[in-house]
C-alpha cells in the first residue's frame, strides 16, 4: 500500500470501531420509521409524533453533554460501552411501550443512552488517527455509517410489513453486538495531556467561551434542522402523497447507497481542500435538495432530492468531523464532541417540532412553506459559514502545529 502517496494505513483499533458502527447501524431501524409507527399504529397526530422524536433530541441533549464529560474523566472505552448496553435495553422497552405518556418517556431516555456514545467514540476516532489523516478516516467511518443506513432502511421498510416489534428488537440486538465487540476488541483511547493552561483545563463552561468553536456548532445547528427532515416530515410528505412506507424506505435508502458508492471518490476529492471552505458548498447544496421537495409527488421525484442533498452530505459530514477534530483540544475532546453533538440534539428536538407544527398550521401550503424554508436556512448557513471560513481556518493551522508539538514531547 506504499504507492497510496505515502499515506499510512489506518489504526487496527480504528477498524474494530468501523466494524462496530457498521453493525450498530445497519439496526438502526426504529427512529428512521418512528414517526411512522406511531401516526400509524399508536394513532399519534402529525405535531405528537413530532414531539416524541423531539424529546428524543432532548434526550439526546443530555447524552451527549454527559457523555462527552465521561469520555474525557472516566475514559472512551466505558462512556461508550455504558451508552451502547443501556440503549440496547431501553430500546426494547419502546417497543413495548403502549401509553402515550410512557412512549414518551422511553424516547427521552433512548435519546440519552444512544447520544452518550458519540462523543466517546468521535474522540477515540481523534486519539488513534494522527491529524493529517483524519479527512480520510473520518469519510471512512462516515461510509460505514451510511452502509449500515442504507441495510437498514431496505429490511426495516420491509419488515415493518410484518411487525413493527421487529424494528425494536432487532436495533436493540445490533446495539447490543456492537456493544460487545468494543468490550472484547477496543482498548482505552484517552491520551495522556501535559498540563496546559487553565482555559484547556477546565470545565464545559470553557467550551462555550470559544468563540470559533461555538459558532461553528451554530452553523452546524442551522444545517442540522434542515437534514433531519429527512427523518420526521419526509416520510410524513410521502405518506401524504399517497406512497408506502415501503417506497419511502426505497427512496431513503438512495442515501445510504449514494454515499456507499460515492464517498471514498468524494475523500479524495476532499484530501487537499481545507475544510472551513468546503461547509459553506455543502450546507448550501443540502438546502437546495430539500428546497425541492416542496415540487415532488412521485417516488422518482423524491428519489431525485435526496441525490441532490445526499451530494451535499457527503462534502458536509467528513470536513464537519475533521474541523470538529482540529479544533478540540487535546485534553478536552470529549466535551468538545459533546457540544457539538448539542447542536444535534436540538435539533432533533427542533426539527420535527417545528416541522410538525408547519405541517400541522400552514394550511394547505404548509408543505410547500415547510421545503422552501428549508431552501432558506441552507442559504443562511452557507453564508454565515464562508464568513466565517478564515477564523476557524487559522484555528486549524495553530491546533495542528500544537499537537505536533505535544507529539515531539511524547517523542
Amino acid at each position: 500500500m506504499s504507492g497510496i502517496t505515502g499515506r499510512q494505513r489506518l489504526p487496527s483499533q480504528f477498524w474494530v470501531l468501523w466494524t462496530a458502527t457498521l453493525i450498530n447501524r445497519a439496526g438502526g431501524f426504529v427512529i428512521l420509521f418512528l414517526t411512522i409507527y406511531l401516526t400509524t399504529r399508536r394513532g399519534f397526530s402529525e405535531s405528537a409524533a413530532g414531539l416524541v422524536i423531539g424529546l428524543y433530541g432532548v434526550g439526546g441533549a443530555l447524552g451527549v453533554t454527559v457523555g462527552g464529560h465521561l469520555a474525557d474523566r472516566w475514559g472512551r472505552r466505558p462512556a461508550a460501552l455504558l451508552a451502547l448496553g443501556s440503549s440496547s435495553v431501553v430500546m426494547v422497552g419502546l417497543g413495548l411501550a403502549r401509553a402515550p405518556l410512557t412512549i414518551m418517556a422511553a424516547a427521552l431516555l433512548l435519546g440519552a443512552a444512544t447520544e452518550t456514545a458519540r462523543p466517546a467514540l468521535g474522540a477515540m476516532v481523534t486519539d488513534l488517527v494522527p491529524g493529517k489523516d483524519r479527512m480520510r478516516a473520518f469519510s471512512t467511518y462516515y461510509w460505514a455509517i451510511n452502509l449500515g443506513f442504507a441495510v437498514s432502511a431496505v429490511v426495516a421498510g420491509f419488515a415493518a410489513q410484518a411487525g413493527y416489534f421487529a424494528l425494536f428488537a432487532g436495533d436493540a440486538a445490533t446495539t447490543a453486538a456492537a456493544a460487545l465487540l468494543v468490550a472484547w476488541r477496543v482498548k482505552e483511547t484517552r491520551p495522556e495531556v501535559v498540563a496546559g493552561p487553565e482555559p484547556e483545563r477546565g470545565s464545559f463552561r470553557a467550551v462555550l467561551r470559544d468563540r470559533v468553536f461555538v459558532g461553528f456548532v451554530a452553523c452546524n445547528l442551522l444545517v442540522a434542522l434542515v437534514i433531519l427532515q429527512h427523518a420526521s416530515m419526509l416520510p410524513l410528505a410521502m405518506i401524504s402523497d399517497g406512497l408506502s412506507s415501503r417506497t419511502f424506505g426505497l427512496v431513503i435508502a438512495l442515501n445510504g447507497v449514494l454515499i456507499v458508492a460515492g464517498q471514498m471518490a468524494v475523500s479524495r476529492m476532499l484530501a487537499n481542500r481545507r475544510a472551513a471552505y468546503v461547509l459553506p458548498l455543502s450546507a448550501l447544496i443540502i438546502g437546495i435538495g430539500f428546497g425541492l421537495v416542496a415540487f415532488a409527488h412521485s417516488p422518482l421525484a423524491y428519489a431525485g432530492t435526496v441525490v441532490v442533498w445526499t451530494a451535499g452530505e457527503m462534502l458536509n459530514a467528513p470536513s464537519n468531523a475533521a474541523l470538529l477534530a482540529g479544533l478540540s483540544p487535546v485534553s478536552m475532546r470529549g466535551r468538545y464532541q459533546g457540544a457539538f453533538g448539542l447542536s444535534w440534539q436540538l435539533a432533533s428536538f427542533l426539527a420535527p417540532t417545528l416541522g410538525g407544527a408547519v405541517r400541522d398550521h400552514a394550511g394547505d401550503a404548509g408543505n410547500t412553506v415547510l421545503w422552501l424554508g428549508c431552501l432558506a436556512v441552507g442559504a443562511v448557513a452557507g453564508a454565515w459559514s464562508l464568513l466565517a471560513a478564515p477564523a476557524r481556518d487559522r484555528r486549524l493551522g495553530t491546533a495542528s502545529a500544537a499537537e505536533n508539538d505535544l507529539d515531539k514531547i511524547k517523542l
